[in-house]
């Protein structure tokens, strides 16, 4: 049997003051692609449903082969399932997509939270793209201390979101966050934009992964299976 998958999508839509978000198109196209082949995926929101979709992401990406050819399969993110209704024991790991929508529903969503405070203590794959990782800020374990304290850890950059011109517009900055819960241990590439992949282990022994911007998603889904061994 391949591995079974949850892809988590947010549920958020706009970013008050500025416009339509939701989740960044790349950011589940590309994994998608790599993962679709090896795994049995099910992708989940907190609201079910239709899971909306970043429209400045479709414009970004409009000549990249692989985001034109996932827009024709609407589908796939057109009727999510409820993620309140997901179970840990149906998965072996768990990918959260990102996109400006998380940092506003996932952060501090508890049926996520719970969720893989579950994973991680059943020691399984939990993993986040550029601006998911916020979903680990508050997750702990059964000692009581941050999922990701001590380890390395990455996501969108404080650089990147002032070059998207939206760090004023965000609850709070990623980076930041992700440097304070960790204790430190925020990392990242040598330039905007380029390619990073953090692999570490939980307090419990199970596996995390984290890519810092879109450019990291296919990296991820990698790592993703050679966690699984797919």
């Amino acid at each position: 049997m391949p591995p079974k998958i949850l892809i988590v999508l947010t549920s958020h839509d706009e970013i008050p003051g500025v416009g339509p978000t939701g989740w960044y198109l790349p950011e589940l196209a590309h994994p998608y692609e790599k993962l679709y082949k090896k795994t049995t995926i099910t992708i989940a929101s907190p609201k079910g449903g239709k899971a909306p979709l970043d429209p400045n992401s479709v414009k970004m990406f409009s000549e990249d082969p692989i985001c034109k050819d996932f827009l024709s399969k609407e589908s796939i993110w057109s009727n999510t399932e409820k993620l309140s209704e997901m179970n840990e024991k149906d998965f072996d790991a768990i990918f959260y997509v990102g996109g400006h929508g998380p940092m506003f529903d996932l952060t501090t969503n508890p049926t996520s939270i719970s969720l893989i405070e579950s994973f991680a203590a059943s020691k399984k794959l939990i993993s986040a793209v550029c601006h998911a990782p916020c979903v680990f800020l508050n997750t702990k374990d059964n000692s009581g201390k941050p999922l990701i304290s001590n380890i390395n850890v990455t996501g969108f950059s404080n650089a990147e979101e002032d070059a998207v011109g939206l760090s004023a517009a965000m609850p709070f900055l990623l980076e930041s966050e992700l440097g304070r819960v960790s204790g430190g241990k925020y990392v990242k590439a040598e330039l905007d934009w380029g390619v990073k992949v953090v692999r570490e282990r939980t307090s419990y022994g199970g596996v995390i992964v984290m890519g810092q911007n879109p450019g990291s998603a296919g990296g991820v889904a990698e790592e993703i299976l050679s966690v699984l061994g797919a």
